[in-house]
């Protein structure tokens, strides 16, 4: 297992990374779970967020993708699966080499004029850097405008972001499906800060499709008490071909108060 890295100053700096592994199936066609383990190894990260996350799917293998990828990586995991179909199950995952608990998941609202739209949920994960106590809450939203809109405010709502067990510093992270212009995004940004806004060297960072990426639509918000160093996309060869996304990758420091 690799390391935890380094504080300095009273202020903790680890890293996070958001990524949608679409199912480990990369541009190419190709199914390959260690050619995604090899993307996140590549950059390190304290904490890995996943989405499309295929356990024991039949169209896969019936690997169970996120187990897997701790393992290559040396790391605890947390699966919650929004959508499941017997025995097979497809969501999302969170990973980290920190000392961690589950707090919570659960569905997202849907859009009841299309009863048949792929479920969604989110997943809470609190993880120990260094002796704070940091909230992560990894979710990916649905495609439609209107099942985005519905699903933000849950999650600004009580049952998340709006209730008892919200404590900073937090962050709420994952693949978006919304760029910042959409209301999702808007409704979300209300209350927390896009990290690649509070990054010294603000840049739009798009994520997809990964071969030439346009949109940003993989976010990182994060709460007061989170100072984010940097922010970056992963753009080399093989993260533009294992994924139809690319990684997006936030270095942090929390403050200790």
């Amino acid at each position: 297992m690799r390391q935890p890295r380094g504080f300095g100053k009273g202020r903790h700096v680890a890293r996070l990374l958001t990524y949608n592994v679409h199912r480990c199936v990369g541009v190419d066609g190709k199914l390959d779970v260690a050619r995604v383990a090899e993307v996140i190894a590549a950059q390190s990260p304290d904490i890995v967020a996943l989405q499309e996350v295929d356990v024991g799917r039949a169209r896969t293998g019936g690997v169970d993708q996120a187990e897997r990828l701790a393992q290559r990586l040396g790391m605890a995991f947390h699966f919650h699966a929004n959508v499941r179909v017997e025995s097979e199950l497809y969501g999302d995952a969170l990973l980290t080499i920190r000392p961690e608990r589950l707090v919570k998941t659960g569905p997202l609202p849907g859009d009841p004029r299309f009863p048949r739209l792929e479920p969604r949920g989110a997943l809470w994960v609190a993880i120990d850097i260094d002796g704070v106590e940091l909230q992560v809450i990894n979710t990916h939203l649905g495609l439609v405008p209107r099942e985005q809109r519905a699903q933000a405010l849950a999650l600004a709502g009580r049952e998340w972001l709006g209730g008892e067990q919200r404590a900073n510093p937090l962050m709420l992270v994952g693949d978006f499906n919304a760029t910042p212009l959409a209301a999702a995004y808007r409704t979300l940004a209300s209350s927390l800060t896009d990290a690649r806004r509070a990054a010294p060297f603000a840049r739009a960072l798009p994520t997809f499709p990964s071969r030439m990426p346009i949109l940003a639509i993989d976010h990182v918000f994060v709460s007061p008490g989170i100072r984010i160093q940097s922010a970056r996309t992963a753009l080399d060869p093989l993260s533009r071909t294992a994924s139809d996304h690319v990684p997006l990758i936030v270095d942090f420091r929390l403050d200790r108060s």
